[in-house]
């Protein structure tokens, strides 16, 4: 009875131990069977050509600013302007005291009379020659005097503009010493603004790009979504030893009126066109925890990885740089987020 029941036990074991074996192989099997495969999208890696640009801030500034004062100090008899007028060319801003010219103007009447004379006897020979030219001289001198006297005593607008600034009163005495908002000897400050300009600093390494006539896109950040166009009239010709730098100016139409001097704008040159690789946007993820970006390229099945330096924006596209990708790689472009390096991949038809 012993004896059969050991060798009834030894079958139990041998049995058990085969399907034990089995079970192995088998889960093996679906094991090696059953690796996961993601199902992606991808896109034709090709090389466009892009406009090259360059992107620089500074401040809008009037294309013309005066400050307008005589040239000898005295009573200012009216302003006629405010801070904020507009006025036209040639328009009376200021009447300095008129003394000094009626003086002259008594003055310069005078010689004229006495000029008539001198020359009709001058003619029948009564009057030395030398006599008759000192006489033409202190008249020339007198005429001078009246102009120039003319001239600083009633100051008009050289140009149509907008009084920016009115350092004096009616009535006060001008010193012609520099007042403390311009730092200059000024009564009043007059800027053209239907027109600006932008004063920017250039890397010296475009210098043979830029040219007259060349446009540039202007932005200011207090009106979103909205440029400007501006156009280089002035290059400087010299170059800053110090900061590598040359200075541009570019004049802005500003006939609505919507801009004004002192405001922080950007302004970017298209400065030459070169082949770059693009990519949608959505094709580049980024390394979490650092700034590091890659995507994924697809070769023969399978999700291969490579690191990129991102570039310009363009739209829903962007430029990358890797010295890895060539033109006609497939770059995955949906299903990338679930994917790593050296997984399979099944791309789907379009």
């Amino acid at each position: 009875m012993k004896k059969t029941f050991g060798i009834i036990l030894s079958a139990m074991v041998i049995v058990a131990a085969a399907c034990s074996g089995n079970d192995s192989n088998k889960a093996s099997e679906q094991s090696s069977g059953s690796e996961k495969v993601e199902m992606v999208k991808v896109a034709e890696l090709s090389v466009r050509e892009v406009a090259r640009s360059v992107e620089y801030t500074a401040t809008l500034q009037a294309y013309e600013e005066l400050h307008m004062a005589p040239a000898a100090p005295g009573r200012i008899e009216s302003i006629f302007v405010e801070v904020g007028d507009r006025v036209g060319k040639g328009d009376l801003l200021v009447q300095m005291d008129k003394t000094q010219l009626h003086q002259a103007e008594i003055q310069l009447r005078t010689l004229e009379t006495d000029f008539k004379r001198f020359d009709t006897l001058q003619k029948v020979g009564s009057v030395p020659q030398q006599q008759y030219d000192q006489m033409k001289s202190q008249l020339e001198i007198a005429r001078s005097n009246v102009a120039f006297l003319q001239e600083n005593t009633r100051l008009r607008a050289p140009f149509s503009g907008v009084i920016s600034g009115k350092y004096f009163e009616s009535g006060e005495m001008f010193s012609g010493t520099p007042v403390a908002p311009v730092g200059k000897a000024a009564i009043v400050s007059l800027v053209q603004i239907d027109r600006l300009k932008l004063t920017v600093p250039v890397s010296e390494r475009y210098f043979p790009m830029i040219r007259k006539g060349m446009e540039a896109t202007v932005s200011c950040d207090i009106y979103p979504g909205k440029s400007f166009t501006g156009r280089i009239f002035n290059i400087y010709p010299t170059i800053d030893a110090g900061s590598r730098t040359f200075n541009i100016e570019l004049a802005i139409d500003n006939a609505s009126a919507i801009l004004r001097p002192g405001m922080f704008a950007r302004v970017s040159l298209d400065l030459d066109k070169e082949e770059a690789i693009l990519l949608p946007a959505i094709a580049v993820l980024k390394m979490q925890g650092s700034n590091d970006r890659y995507l994924f390229v697809e070769d023969q099945g399978t999700a291969r990885r490579v690191a990129v330096t991102l570039g310009k924006r363009y739209n829903d596209l962007i430029e990358v740089y890797s010295d890895v990708l060539k033109k006609g790689d497939k770059i995955i472009v949906s299903g990338q987020a679930r994917l790593l390096d050296g997984m399979k991949v099944k791309v789907e038809a379009n």
